[in-house]
């Protein structure tokens, strides 16, 4: 089921308040902390261009982490919140917390199509357009899918495909209520001008 979750190595971090996480600062470091869970709170910091690429890669709140800290067994970690200069909107701190195996968390998980070759809809030369390629779930932490499955056999020129019309794994739920577009087949554009003109010529025949 799970995909291999990214690694975030992070530096155990001695001292805290706010003079510890200046001087984090002063040595290029974003200072940040892990709670939650049985354990105690644990002050650690990340290297601040290493942090910058990760948070520039998007979706840092909404991805699940190994934590790797040096003399402390790897952990899942989401991130709660991110603090960011006022004016260089530039990372100051972070929270982050760690999760049960039973513990549920919103992600974005990719979407794979199949049986393209039996959509006779695709066959007839129309267009599958996607228009979500990653769908935000609600998961259990230690029961992530790699990914949800759209089935396109069957599937002619002008269907639409929504959320309802995939088989999610079990204990998997999407975050948005309504029952939203996934992806659909349209015409391509020769056909729909085909399809234009034959309308034209059967009604100069009436």
């Amino acid at each position: 089921m799970a995909g291999e979750i990214p690694d975030l190595v992070a530096l155990e971090r001695s001292g805290t308040g706010k003079g510890a996480a200046r001087q984090a600062r002063r040595d290029g470091m974003v200072p940040g902390i892990v709670f939650g869970g049985e354990a105690e709170p644990l002050p650690i910091q990340i290297p601040f261009n290493s942090l910058l690429k990760t948070l520039k890669a998007g979706r840092f709140k909404s991805t699940l982490f190994n934590l790797k800290v040096d003399g402390h067994e790897d952990v899942r970690v989401i991130c709660r919140d991110v603090q960011r200069d006022v004016v260089k909107d530039l990372p100051t701190h972070f929270d982050l917390m760690r999760l049960r195996r039973t513990s549920r968390i919103n992600l974005y998980i990719h979407v794979d199509f199949i049986n393209e070759e039996q959509a006779p809809g695709l066959k007839r030369g129309g267009v599958l357009t996607i228009v979500r390629q990653e769908v935000e779930l609600n998961v259990l932490a230690g029961d992530i899918p790699d990914h949800i499955t759209v089935d396109l056999a069957g599937k002619t020129i002008g269907d639409v495909i929504h959320i309802s019309d995939v088989v999610l794994p079990e204990g998997v739920k999407p975050t948005i209520d309504r029952n939203f577009v996934i992806a659909n087949i349209s015409a391509p554009r020769g056909l729909v001008a085909d399809d234009a003109a034959e309308a034209e010529e059967a009604a100069a025949e009436e």
